[in-house]
């Protein structure tokens, strides 16, 4: 049971948000000074700016041309009639939909002079001449700078803020403290209504019972729901730094449900938030007493000689390392492999990559590398920096400023439950990937005491792709065919990480892309792709049952009697707070 966070708690909290400010702010001004005449170590070497001295005067006169273009247009739309000028929102900005933002001139200034500084600062970063790694940090450091100074951000000039005021007599103004200090308290944001959500009355609601669990995994076999099952069992992996139930949300929104109701005999690991006594565990503890050791568990309660196993995204790296480690072991324990937005190469890792640098992997080596904890709240406030104007400003706008209660979205309850890693697997795990991507090269890792060489990997492999996925670029994930050894099949799905993969097929919502050719390059395939409207599960069903092995009789209780049922799904470590 969690205790309730003192003033400490709270004051940490503000130091850390302040510092975390600070920081990103340091780093966009060191690139801001070093891109105006202070040089870089580089370009002192080079003998090369990184911006001419005529590209800084061609972009100010550019900027000048442009505010003159807009003050020009908004005197002669306030005093002649004249048209209405519009710097163009970027797709989906719905901070300033508000009718004011358009129509009261002086809120339309605001709007428009800060999305072209915007644009123009933008531009300035675009036309750095630095490597592209470079170039994409500058852009993201930039960007959130753009989004923190938008004017929609601030009591005084959001029109919405100071009218909600008036209408309640500044109860608004007052509930959005009472907002910011339970935040304080709890030590982040709050993004939903948490009172409209409990895990195991609306969220991971399939039945089943736990039958195995040790420090760090409770492992979960679901009741049947068809006379008869799959001989080959299915074991899922979730990712290890989310809960689990994202792929169980509820009744008719549930990949798990879904797969139990096609006559698959489903089990799940379910991982356990880091606490004090696991700070200890690495890389290696995640492989053998996760996927390896539930791979066991699955083949002694069910009699088959090998399991399916699914893995999404960090789940699937983890799959995927342990299957090379059972290849390496000459183990033929999986029948096949689905791996769901999973990185297995990480030479383009998106935005999030920009975020792990040689610098900030030593630091956390330093601090926990031998032991401790990277707070699940930590890695929550890195991925909402990747889209910081949904995930954090707009909820500091609408609950802060305008005392408004967050909705009730099951997604983002999921989002918000985060959970805490231990500090030597996150260490072995960043440096081995986003830092040297060395686990994609064969023999280059050695875990669990073998060389790892996914192209040992014999099982036909399932790989899905999101179109519009920030986290695993779809191209990353499509490299993955190149790096297996056993026959793939690659499904590219509408939308981004989260809704490309839940995507239940009664809702018949977006679409999903098919293409046998895998020898192309991923462009070429996509070109060469057939779009197929609603859900991709129907497609991943169809492929399973093409490996089956057969049927056999539903069992009638879960578990063995080297395993018995330990308690009632979800069981106890989805339910543990690290927030």
């Amino acid at each position: 049971m969690s205790s309730t966070p003192t003033s400490a708690d709270a004051q940490q909290y503000l130091e850390n948000l302040m510092r975390a400010g600070q920081d990103a702010m340091k780093q966009f001004d060191d690139a801001l000074a070093s891109a105006t005449g202070v040089r870089t170590e580089e370009s002192l070497s080079s003998g090369r700016p990184l911006f001419p001295f005529a590209l800084i005067a061609d972009l100010q006169r550019e900027y000048l041309k442009q505010v003159w273009r807009l003050w020009n247009a908004m005197f002669l739309q306030t005093f002649s009639g004249g048209a209405h000028a519009d710097v163009a929102l970027a797709k989906g900005d719905k901070r300033f939909k508000d009718a004011s933002w358009r129509e009261q001139p002086y809120y339309d200034l605001l709007k428009q002079t800060y999305l072209l500084g915007s644009r123009q600062l933008h531009e300035f970063v675009d036309r750095a001449q630095v490597d592209d790694k470079t170039r994409l940090q500058l852009r993201f450091y930039a960007r959130q700078f753009i989004d923190a100074m938008s004017p929609s951000n601030f009591p005084a000039t959001n029109p919405e803020v100071i009218r909600k005021a008036i209408e309640t007599r500044s109860a608004s103004l007052a509930d959005g403290i009472k907002n910011l200090v339970d935040d304080l308290q709890k030590g982040r944001i709050t993004r939903v209504d948490e009172s409209a959500f409990e895990v195991g009355r609306n969220l991971a609601t399939t039945p089943g019972s736990v039958i195995f669990e040790n420090e760090l995994i409770q492992l979960i076999q679901y009741a049947p729901r068809t006379r008869d099952v799959e001989k080959t069992p299915l074991l899922f992996v979730p990712p290890c730094i989310n809960k689990y139930y994202l792929l169980d949300l509820g009744a008719g929104n549930s990949l798990v449900e879904y797969a139990v109701a096609q006559g698959h005999q489903v089990f799940l690991i379910s991982w356990r938030s880091a606490v004090p006594e696991t700070g200890h565990l690495t890389w290696d503890d995640y492989l053998e007493m996760g996927p390896l050791k539930a791979v066991d568990v699955v083949l002694d309660i069910t009699g088959a000689e090998r399991t399916n196993a699914l893995g999404f995204c960090v789940g699937g790296t983890i799959l995927s390392c342990a299957a090379a480690v059972l290849a390496a072991r000459g183990q033929d324990k999986l029948a096949t492999v689905t791996l769901l937005t999973t990185m297995l190469d990480f030479s383009d890792t998106g935005e999030i990559g920009l975020l792990i640098d040689a610098g900030s992997v030593a630091l956390r080596e330093a601090t926990i590398g031998k032991g401790g904890i990277l707070p699940g709240k930590e890695l929550a406030f890195t991925f909402g920096t990747l889209r910081a104007n949904d995930l954090i400003w707009r909820y500091v706008v609408d609950s802060y400023l305008k005392g408004a209660t967050p909705d009730a979205f099951d997604l983002l309850y999921w989002d918000s439950d985060s959970v805490s890693l231990p500090g030597p697997m996150y260490c072995w795990y960043t440096r081995n990937t986003y830092l040297e991507n060395n686990i994609k090269d064969p023999g280059k890792t050695v875990q669990c005491g073998v060389p790892v060489d996914f192209s040992k990997i014999g099982a036909p492999i399932y790989l899905l792709a999101s179109r519009e996925d920030h986290i695993v670029p779809w191209k990353t994930a499509f490299r993955s065919k190149d790096l297996v050894g056993g026959e793939a099949r690659f499904v590219l799905a509408a939308s981004g990480h989260v809704a490309g993969v839940i995507n239940p097929p009664a809702r018949n919502k977006r679409s999903h892309w098919l293409n046998d050719d895998l020898e192309s390059d991923p462009e070429d395939w996509l070109d060469g792709a057939e779009e197929k409207p609603g859900s991709w599960w129907p497609d991943w069903d169809a492929w399973m049952r093409r490996h089956s092995n057969g049927t056999v009789a539903a069992p009638t209780a879960q578990g063995n009697e080297n395993y018995p049922a330990i308690e009632a799904a979800p069981g106890r470590y989805v339910k543990e707070k690290s927030n």
